[in-house]
């Protein structure tokens, strides 16, 4: 005698919503003819292996339901290292696959990936067997954006540039990208990659209400050179949530050591989340609903990069859409609040 069949353990058919594009608005990524969603998901945290498939599953149908039409990801997003490409590829394939050309999905290569002298930063070498190794794993011929994850000292600029647009013409990228790459490093990049007759589509910089130094000269590169601006972390790993104004929760990503160290909740950056909560508060959002609506203020970001560990998480940090508007003496007083904190993990890149 046979286990009664349930319905609930069944395998289940994915239908999109057919409303996914009347809210979400889309922004022109810099010069070129691709626009983005204003928020687009990323893949960083919540989509590797310690975390269950079907939690993935459900955040992945629910954004691509509210118009989120851009997945972000890296070669070494997990844990374990390119398990988040795994995953992704897999509901990919069984649930979004009829709807591959409604989908930006872009990966990144620069830090460590595989163990020896190839197996990170920017050669030739590096990027494009990491590429190849993406694809597989995704089960996808191309990805629409391909980035260089961070600049790489001890490597020619022209070289890293050189093998963006190698996969360009190869059809394995659609568009090039850079990622935490300093004002002049961006520059430098964008003419190396215009000669060459690919030219960089964005970058994907750190920036939030306490890290803003994408202000201090790349955004102005950007305009110049006409390429759109994906900011990430822009909740600042959670610091600019809720989430720790009353304390450290047990299961929170501080306490399983994810690039959130103790460090980060001084007392001094806790009085400023403190007093931009309360402004949040006064426009009736969420402390991570003003932080996200503020780093979309400059009509040079194109979209806001956030990760979502629940779908919840994801509807919330959405409806920051809502309310994207702000008086100019809202933004004088979170000026005196939002201000530089030592919490930009990537600023080595940035720097050099």
């Amino acid at each position: 005698m046979g286990v009664p069949y349930n319905a609930e353990l069944g395998p289940s058919r994915y239908t999109p919503s057919a409303e996914r594009y009347e809210a979400m608005p889309y922004r022109r990524c810099g010069r070129s003819g691709l626009r983005l969603p204003a928020i687009s998901l990323g893949l960083w945290q919540n989509f590797g292996d310690d975390r269950p498939l079907a939690n993935s599953r459900a955040i992945l149908r629910r954004a691509f339901d509210l118009g989120i039409t851009h997945f972000d990801l890296a070669n070494n997003y997990g844990p374990p290292y390119g398990s988040a490409e795994l995953n992704f590829g897999r509901v990919l394939a069984e649930d979004l696959r009829p709807f591959r050309d409604e989908l930006i999905i872009s990966t990144k290569a620069g830090y460590d990936m595989w163990p020896g002298p190839y197996g990170e930063f920017g050669s030739r070498k590096y990027l494009l067997a990491s590429l190849d190794q993406s694809l597989q794993r995704m089960r996808l011929e191309y990805v629409d954006i391909f980035y260089s994850h961070r600049f790489d000292p001890d490597t020619p600029l022209e070289e890293t540039m050189g093998a963006l647009d190698a996969a360009v013409r190869a059809g394995k990228a659609r568009y090039a990208g850079i990622s935490s790459y300093g004002p002049e490093r961006t520059g430098q990049a964008a003419r190396i990659m215009r000669d060459l007759g690919t030219p960089l589509l964005i970058h994907q910089p750190s920036y939030s209400l306490l890290n803003r130094w994408i202000e201090r000269g790349l955004l102005d590169v950007l305009k110049r050179e006409g390429m759109g601006a994906i900011v990430f972390s822009p909740l600042a790993q959670g610091l600019l949530t809720d989430r720790y104004l009353g304390g450290i929760p047990e299961d929170s990503r501080m306490r399983r050591g994810n690039y959130f160290s103790a460090d980060m909740l001084s007392e001094e950056n806790l009085e400023r989340a403190r007093a931009l909560n309360e402004i949040a508060k006064r426009r009736g959002q969420t402390l991570a609903q003003l932080a996200i609506a503020w780093a979309l203020r400059d009509t040079r970001v194109t979209s806001a990069l956030l990760g979502a560990s629940t779908v919840q998480q994801l509807e919330q940090n959405i409806a920051a859409l809502q309310r994207m508007d702000f008086a100019a003496d809202e933004l004088a007083e979170i000026d005196r609040h939002a201000q530089d904190a030592p919490i930009n993990l990537w600023q080595a890149s940035s720097s050099a």
